[in-house]
């Protein structure tokens, strides 16, 4: 085994995303450290506080290609945090005069949450288009399959019929729900972290607020009322935002295997050469992509806690629950998307065999009408019999193995009321739907 398989050169093809991994990575996150460093010294130049030639130098320096990563690793083994040793690197490459200005009146949590929050900035764009494919994929489903009829279940078992229409609905509408969480969840994310020490950015004197809103705008990125060192809300609620979307994803990954089963084969994945294939069954077809959506869906939703427990801090500066926050924030991040990553092809093309649906729905011998019939039947036998009447009509079919119309047909109180187009009627399960298509119209209505 390896310690985290999602960033594993092999199984990394089926964890996370490459697109989230280049976000996240290590180096990634150095890179947006020198830049916040490097945005520092340009709005401090602009208020007069550091020479203009030094803010020069530190932006040109800041470059992450020019770190010695083995001597960054050493200091932050021996600090605890790799800022120490980055400004360092930073300072001297650009130059004994303009190296004295960097990270001027800034502490190490300043850079760590505002590089962070730069990554986030990036993350959430990538959730933002991908969850738009993933819906315009759903909303196609719906829209095509409105009058493609199944079987609705309940509890495993054959309920009442429904479309494949309005089952994609009710994928689609958590999932449009997921992305207007995302936009309002933004603000409160995408906020500047920059307080000094113990948040009240003494070290720079009568001149910090001026610096932090400079900042801000540097960055594009709000300027919070007060700094968030030891408040982690924010980080929190984008954490439970990936365990809500993957708990949304999940359900249509669950209902596509079910609907794959061999004895149901209403739907499956995409065909591709030897995808989802077995070493020793050559007829084997396993909804490996629905697999994969589910466990990263409950990879991520298992780490939820680790985040919501970073929240408690002690005092102005908390021990130990940063880097609780920082084990966990990447990987919940790299999970749920690359459960959302695995889900979008499963949507955009899936394959619905229609026939198979009505053969099944006909399989089961017109008992999932039985409802139906009650309430067709309830306006002239009062709602109590007409429920016995149909009961007794399912005990008939059930033992003989006949249609649910037959059995009814024989049945002297309902044949009193109905003919044989009128039990045919009651027994049609596209005449049984309901406000299943008022229900689509309304959810394609949202996006």
């Amino acid at each position: 085994m390896s310690v985290n398989p999602a960033d594993g050169a092999v199984l990394g093809a089926v964890f996370g995303s490459d697109a989230m991994r280049a976000i996240l990575d290590e180096r990634s996150a150095l890179a947006r450290m020198l830049a916040v460093e490097a945005a520092l010294a340009r709005a401090q130049a602009r208020l007069g506080l550091i020479p203009a030639e030094a803010a020069r130098a530190i932006t040109d320096a800041a470059d992450v290609d020019r770190l010695d990563m083995p001597a960054l690793a050493a200091a932050t083994r021996n600090m605890g945090f790799p800022t120490v040793g980055l400004v360092k690197q930073l300072s001297a490459l650009a130059g004994a005069e303009a190296g004295r200005w960097t990270h001027y009146g800034a502490t190490t949590q300043d850079i760590l949450d505002t590089a962070l929050v730069l990554q986030l900035r990036d993350a959430l764009a990538l959730f933002e288009a991908d969850l738009a494919r993933l819906l315009a994929a759903l909303a196609r489903l719906a829209r095509t399959h409105r009058g493609t009829v199944m079987a609705g279940r309940t509890h495993a078992q054959q309920a009442l019929p429904i479309t494949f229409g309005f089952k994609a609905a009710l994928w689609l509408d958590p999932l449009i729900t997921m992305r207007e969480r995302l936009a309002q969840l933004r603000p409160r994310v995408l906020r500047l972290q920059f307080g000094g020490a113990v948040g009240t950015l003494a070290s720079l004197g009568a001149d910090g607020p001026r610096v932090a809103a400079e900042l801000a705008r540097e960055l594009d990125l709000a300027l919070p009322a007060i700094p968030w060192h030891v408040a982690r809300d924010g980080v929190a609620e984008l954490g439970c935002w990936c365990g809500l979307l993957a708990g949304a994803l999940a359900k249509p990954a669950t209902d596509v295997m079910l609907l794959m089963q061999s004895e149901v084969g209403e739907a499956s994945e995409p065909a591709a050469p030897g995808k989802g294939g077995s070493s020793t069954m050559p007829q084997k077809r396993n909804p490996i992509g629905c697999e994969y959506v589910i466990v990263q869906a409950r990879g991520a939703q298992a780490l939820v806690p680790q985040l919501l427990g970073a929240m408690v801090h002690e005092h102005e500066r908390g021990a130990g629950a940063m880097q609780l926050e920082q084990l966990a924030l990447g990987q919940v991040l790299l999970l749920a998307h690359g459960a959302l990553a695995t889900l979008i092809p499963i949507a955009e093309g899936l394959v619905v065999d229609a026939a198979r649906m009505r053969r099944n729905l006909e399989d089961g011998g017109g008992l999932i009408m039985s409802e139906a019939v009650m309430m067709g039947l309830a306006p002239a036998l009062g709602r109590g019999t007409a429920h016995e009447v149909v009961h007794h009509a399912c005990e008939v079919a059930l033992a003989e193995g006949i249609h649910l119309r037959a059995a009814l047909g024989r049945d002297p109180r309902v044949s009193a009321i109905l003919d044989a187009a009128g039990i045919a009627r009651l027994t049609d399960p596209a005449g049984y739907l309901g406000a299943a298509d008022a229900a689509i119209d309304a959810v394609l209505a949202r996006l």
